[in-house]
């Protein structure tokens, strides 16, 4: 089966397509896309066995991360939390897989690495590379019930001191709302011990997905004490990056966000929040998503070859996050500047 090449972003099938696939979603759209090659300099290819001239009728999106550091590689889709195939028959899937691992070895790749919404192998010659829980809020229930459905002590509890807090919402696009966003996350990604996105990232998505992004700010008494950003595409609205600042975590800033999140896509006819991805051993994360009424089913990622990390690479991802839990604020910036860009 002949595959060809596209644009994502230049060429107007793709959206199109995206439009008619029950499976799309923001993370295979043109402006994830083209955020991702303007502040990481990936290039963004579309895989089809539509031919030039002819609407598409599948097609599947990677990028090409070239990476003196971590090697040369196709994903799909860089720092998404799934990208489902949009393969729409069984043997386009075979036919791409087995292509895939032709492009492989023509470009020189690492390896390619694909993000399903499908637990089930995709192929006998890819491997489990990472698994994780993924939550989906669904919102066909009336605002009352979904309310009832979260746990009381841990949410509703926590939504009605917010309430008597009187704490202050903003939401917006804004450069200012941005760098609020920015500074809460710096402290944030250290309790994490990960390094912070570089703030080009979420200005280049803002520019490029325009209002499918919104920054959601909660303030106390004019000072900002918790943020998130949700990206909403067609019926689907997804928490995609939050922080908050741990000094007032006993305000309920987090939840007010979320409550306030809920309403909206409520209230917009949107039939699902989806919570994205937690690591398995990630207890804590696992609980608050589930706290909300999510639904938990699992993620699984497919790479070929199959790439194993080794014991010394381990020791070193430990050793950096020992750097990032006692590094400056200020190193921290630099650091997510220059290693984002190897991590798609």
């Amino acid at each position: 089966m002949k595959f060809y090449e596209v644009d994502p972003y230049k060429d107007p099938r793709w959206p199109r397509f995206l439009r008619c696939h029950p499976d799309a979603s923001i993370f295979h759209t043109p402006g994830w896309l083209e955020a991702l090659r303007r502040t990481y300099d990936y290039e963004p290819v579309v895989f089809t066995t539509s031919p030039p001239g002819r609407e598409l009728e599948n097609g599947q999106v990677f990028c090409r991360i070239n990476s003196w550091l971590t090697g040369r590689r196709l994903v799909s889709v860089p720092f998404s939390d799934h990208a489902a195939l949009l393969m729409n028959e069984a043997d386009d899937r075979e036919s791409l897989l087995s292509y895939l691992r032709d492009r492989v070895e023509q470009e020189g790749c690492k390896f390619v690495e694909i993000r399903p919404v499908v637990t089930d192998r995709v192929d006998p010659m890819f491997q489990e590379s990472g698994v994780f829980y993924w939550h989906r809020l669904l919102l066909a229930d009336d605002i009352g019930s979904i309310f009832r459905g979260f746990h009381k002590s841990c949410v509703q509890r926590k939504i009605r001191r917010a309430v008597r807090e009187r704490l202050e919402y903003t939401e917006g696009r804004s450069d200012r709302l941005i760098r609020e966003f920015h500074q809460l996350l710096l402290p944030t990604q250290r309790r994490h011990h990960v390094p912070p996105q570089p703030i080009s990232w979420f200005q280049n998505l803002r520019d490029c997905l325009g209002e499918k992004l919104k920054v959601r700010i909660a303030s106390k008494d004019g000072q900002p004490i918790a943020a998130m950003i949700t990206l909403s595409y067609k019926e689907s609205m997804v928490y995609k990056y939050g922080c908050s600042n741990a000094r007032y975590h006993n305000l309920g800033g987090v939840a007010f966000l979320f409550w306030k999140t809920i309403q909206e896509a409520k209230t917009c006819g949107l039939a699902e929040l989806d919570l994205g991805r937690s690591d398995l051993d990630n207890l804590g994360l696992v609980k608050f998503k589930e706290h909300w009424g999510a639904e938990r089913s699992m993620l699984k990622y497919w790479r070929y070859p199959t790439f194993v990390l080794s014991s010394s690479t381990q020791w070193e991802l430990k050793a950096a996050k020992k750097i990032f839990t006692f590094a400056p604020t200020a190193a921290l910036a630099t650091v997510g500047r220059l290693l984002y860009r190897h991590m798609g």
